[in-house]
């Protein structure tokens, strides 16, 4: 292509095969996901330009929810308007529905095969690992200097101790970290300047699709007529479900309850997926026991070697669940699964398109100012703190081995702890990508199961 030549308008059904590839092809977690749709939109395809892509990713950081299928969906919308937006962000995630629910079936059914044993064996000790990496990279990014943002410090501390010993609720630790942004904002406002954005890339040197100086269109301008009419289909869309799973089986179904325990966990993702699933234990393990605590483990396992968001994770716990509790009845346990699955994944991300539909030209009115991104300052540092609980209980996890009454200290899994901090090395010093690590993990948990460990 002509770099001195503007790229021609794209029409839908062009835009949709690109969607359906990035959904296969969207590995790597956000980070690794935006840079595939920047290299793909802003350098290749020129379907963007490099300051309107970081304008559309500065608006999704701001939100709760996966940042990389919502800026998909933001970009859709704004080349094909509603339908544009619904399609990208549905084609981001539903290679990652199907996957996961066949690799589910896989685990509930053979999971116990001694090959398959110890391929988790090796992998756990690399997820313990890449959320250790995950507390350095949103640390880094959000803390900064100690002795010059101590506020930011001491909220991500507070948190740490909330969660992993005080085991209060993760919505009061969101709350507390909103509000004290909020204040810290009119008494302290140098402790919640924003953090900065993602470093510019190299300019493609030729003009784009929809370039710096291409206005707003049309259906991208804040109205509130649209925003009411949004909003009503919204609605629409959770009510008619939840309304119809409460008719067939109950409010206190394990199906409603997934429809609603996910709804509340979509509001709650500040920060990425690993800011929500403490609360998603919380509630999944320890409240409904729709799975147990290793197997959380094996699931965000999955969840990182397979393409998607990190949050579909969540499929997973929504697919054990549904076989667990038979939600079909015993004669019917992978349907029951698959649908449990479907349900979940249908509430988390319901949200995340009503907030860019709906909420996008009202966070463009008010990106950039204090009063605003002060709370969410704050609540990114008290995901750090979150996520450093959620590390240690990975950690405790695999620190120990099961199925043994012997002494405390003959009971610590060294080869595992070992593992663990191998793939922590390997990601933080050495950069290498979490497939890898996690594929070298899980051919070294075989190889010792095979040799008889653990």
């Amino acid at each position: 292509m002509d770099t001195a030549e503007r790229p021609t308008p794209i029409a839908l059904r062009d835009a949709l095969r690109f969607w359906l590839k990035l959904g296969f092809i969207s590995f790597g977690g956000p980070a690794g996901q935006i840079a595939i749709m920047h290299r793909e939109l802003v350098e290749q395809r020129r379907w963007i330009s490099e300051r309107r892509f970081l304008h559309a990713l500065n608006y999704c950081m701001l939100l709760p929810g996966p940042e990389a299928q919502q800026l998909a969906t933001y970009i859709g919308w704004l080349m094909h308007r509603s339908w544009g937006g619904v399609a990208a962000g549905a084609l981001f995630v539903l290679p990652s529905l199907f996957i996961l629910i066949a690799l589910s079936w896989v685990y509930v059914v053979f999971g116990q095969v001694p090959v398959v044993a110890g391929l988790f064996y090796g992998i756990k000790p690399a997820v313990a690992a890449i959320v250790v990496q995950a507390v350095w990279r949103i640390g880094g990014k959000t803390l900064r200097n100690p002795a010059k943002v101590p506020v930011l410090w001491s909220i991500a501390a507070i948190s740490f101790v909330a969660i992993a010993f005080l085991k209060l609720p993760f919505p009061w630790v969101v709350l507390g970290a909103a509000l004290t942004g909020w204040l810290g904002a009119k008494v302290a406002p140098a402790q919640f300047q924003g953090i900065g954005g993602p470093a510019h890339a190299q300019s493609t040197g030729g003009p784009a699709l929809i370039d710096d100086d291409t206005p707003t269109p049309e259906h991208a301008r804040f109205r509130p007529a649209r925003l009411a009419a949004v909003l009503a289909v919204g609605a629409v869309l959770w009510l008619a479900p939840m309304g119809a799973l409460v008719a067939w089986q109950g409010w206190q179904a394990t199906l409603t309850q997934m429809g609603w325990f996910f709804t509340k966990a979509a509001m709650l993702t500040f920060g990425g997926a690993y800011a929500v699933l403490p609360y998603v234990y919380q509630g999944a393990v320890e409240q409904f026991q729709w799975l147990t605590g290793p197997q959380m483990i094996d699931g965000l396992a999955l969840g990182e070697t397979t393409p998607g968001p990190l949050i579909m994770v969540v499929a997973f716990v929504g697919f054990l669940g549904g076989w667990s509790q038979q939600v079909l009845g015993p004669e019917a346990r992978f349907l029951g699964a698959a649908l449990a699955a479907v349900v979940v994944t249908w509430f988390t991300f319901l949200p995340s398109f009503l907030f860019i539909l709906a909420g996008g030209p009202l966070v463009e009115s008010t990106h950039g100012k204090l009063h605003f991104t002060a709370p969410l300052t704050a609540i990114t540092a008290a995901v750090v703190g979150v996520i450093a609980s959620l590390a240690l209980f990975f950690i405790a996890h695999i620190a120990l081995r099961t199925g043994t009454s012997v002494a405390f200290h003959s009971r610590i899994d060294v080869a595992a702890l070992a593992l663990g901090g191998l793939a922590a090395l390997a990601l933080l010093r050495y950069k290498l990508g979490v497939i890898p690590v996690i594929a070298g993990c899980a051919l070294a948990g075989l190889a010792l199961r095979m040799a008889g460990w653990g």
